[in-house]
This record gives C-alpha cells, sequence and structure tokens, in this order.
C-alpha cells in the first residue's frame, strides 16, 4: 500500500510540475487570454496580457491597445490604446507603429498632429539599414539628374544667347546655331 502511495504522489507531483512549467509559457497563457477574452471573461484575459506585456511582451501590448481602442470588453479609451499602442511600437512593432501614426493623423486620443503622423506612420522605415541606404542612392541620383539637368539647360542658353547676340550684331545671320540639335551627354536609367 505505501508503494502504492508513493506512486499517486510521485505522479501527482510530476503533473504539478509539467501544470507549473506550462503557466510560464507566454504563447499558452496568451492563447488562453484570446480565449477568455472571446468568451467574454474581458477582466481576466486583460490581467493575463498586463501581466506579460509588463514584462514586455508585444503580443499582450498590442491587444491591450486594441481592446482600448475599440471598447472591446473594456471601456472605450483611446488614450489607454496610444499608452499600449506605444510599449509594443518602442520594441519594434510595425503594425503599433502604424496604429500611433493613424492614431495621430485623426486626433484619438492624443492632440491631432499631421507632421507626427507622418513621423510616427513610417517610423519603421527610419530604423532599417537597407531603407537608410536606398534613401541615400535615391538623393545621390536625384542630385546628379539635377546635375546633369542643368549643365544642358545652361548650354542650351548660352548656345541662343550666342546666336541671338550674333544675328543682332549682324554677324553671321545664317550661321545662326540650332538649339534642338543639342542633346543631353547621358540618360539616367
Amino acid at each position: 500500500m505505501n508503494r502504492f502511495l508513493a506512486g499517486i504522489t510521485v505522479s501527482l507531483m510530476l503533473v504539478t510540475t509539467s501544470l507549473a512549467a506550462g503557466a510560464g509559457n507566454a504563447d499558452d497563457e496568451l492563447r488562453q487570454a484570446a480565449k477568455l477574452h472571446k468568451g467574454g471573461d474581458t477582466v481576466q484575459a486583460v490581467a493575463i496580457w498586463k501581466g506579460w506585456a509588463g514584462k514586455g511582451n508585444v503580443d499582450a501590448a498590442y491587444n491591450l491597445a486594441v481592446i482600448h481602442q475599440y471598447g472591446d470588453g473594456v471601456v472605450l479609451d483611446y488614450t489607454t490604446a496610444v499608452r499600449w499602442y506605444k510599449v509594443a511600437a518602442e520594441q519594434g512593432d510595425k503594425v503599433s507603429q502604424f496604429q500611433i501614426g493613424l492614431m495621430y493623423q485623426t486626433g484619438q486620443g492624443v492632440e491631432a498632429n499631421a507632421e507626427e503622423a507622418h513621423r510616427k506612420h513610417h517610423m519603421h522605415h527610419a530604423h532599417t539599414p537597407q531603407m537608410q541606404a536606398w534613401r541615400e542612392q535615391a538623393r545621390a541620383m536625384i542630385d546628379e539628374c539635377d546635375r546633369r539637368e542643368t549643365a544642358v539647360a545652361a548650354r542650351r542658353d548660352g548656345a541662343r544667347m550666342v546666336a541671338d547676340l550674333r544675328c543682332r550684331a549682324g554677324i553671321g545671320e545664317a550661321q545662326r546655331i540650332e538649339t534642338a540639335n543639342i542633346e543631353p551627354t547621358s540618360i539616367l536609367r
């Protein structure tokens, strides 16, 4: 009989240990919170999400923001929604960054500010090295194109001016320079 009790005790300890280990898994708890919220127990879901959002979990912070933005099971509160979106956005969540931009654009939870909306809406672009490289490349191409167009216009305008001065001075009226034949030396691809 003692062996039987010892076996049951060990089995209970193993079950308890596995349950405790599973309780610390964010994905499992976030799924459970979503089920609770869907089932109408938003208070319990919010408690779980707040716990994980406080530990830096982006998904939990995003879920809190969404339910507050739309009043889904909680009181509609744009200010709280912006606060939770910012928690997620600061950790690189692009959807949250986009949402903050929209909220600045529409004035939900913050004062409407078009400049801040644009900056927040596109803040994820500024952080990627690829985007920075593309910006520099685009600036260089635009500068080069402007330089070439300015040089072509200067040659064209100079040729017209010389032709006009020769015509006024009566020097070689028949030798007037045709500006239509001047072509840019290179074309951007």
